[in-house]
């Protein structure tokens, strides 16, 4: 039975909106923690110039691969095993990555490893979009983000709403800027960097 994932039922149409403009250029995109999978089918399926890269921990693979199978989409390409805290990625160069509601799940040391990650395999012009909940300046942007705060260090300690500040701090050490800001629906937030080409 394929995994479903109501929030990604809810945000997938408001991502689709940012990226049909960010990802207009662009050839091969990497989804760093395809998760259910949904996402990948949703935005591939909507952006048929791209190659979409679905990638995960093992055990979210069978899921992802029962959506795709479904879908049967020619640009949708089954998950590599990506763990953001190894540095061996199983792929080539790509121009840009894409990630929702993943660095939040994350430990501090898995979040810096992904960016590292991303700094290798992304291309010279390349664009990094990043989609979830962010804290400004150590603050919450709403009541809900914190209490979502409370219940993922719940769950896992090292995990929690990450700052934005510090994010771009990982984006800057790999030559990426950001480019767009963008507020979503649910507290959410889309950010996007660039990498200048050199």
């Amino acid at each position: 039975m394929k995994p479903y994932s109501e929030s990604c039922e809810q945000n997938q149409e408001p991502i689709l909106n940012v990226l049909v403009g960010v990802l207009a250029d662009r050839k091969r995109v990497l989804e760093i923690g395809s998760g259910t999978g949904q996402h990948a089918v949703y935005m591939a399926s909507h952006l048929p110039h791209l190659t979409w890269q679905t990638s995960d921990l093992a055990h979210n693979h069978a899921g992802i691969l029962a959506w795709l199978d479904e879908a049967k989409l020619p640009n949708l390409l089954p998950p590599l095993l990506i763990d953001a805290g190894n540095p061996n990625w199983p792929l080539e160069k790509v121009d840009a990555v894409f990630s929702a509601n993943a660095v939040h799940i994350m430990s501090w040391e898995e979040v810096t490893g992904m960016f590292e990650g991303i700094g290798r395999v992304l291309t010279d012009d390349g664009v990094l979009c990043l989609y979830g909940p962010f804290n400004f300046k150590g603050k919450f942007t709403s009541e809900s983000n914190a209490r979502f705060d409370q219940w993922l260090k719940s769950n896992n300690p090292e995990s929690g709403v990450r700052d934005f500040e510090a994010l771009d701090k990982l984006a800057e050490r790999e030559g990426l800027r950001l480019e767009k800001d963008i507020a979503m629906p649910a507290n959410n937030r889309s950010l996007v960097w660039r990498r200048k080409k050199t």
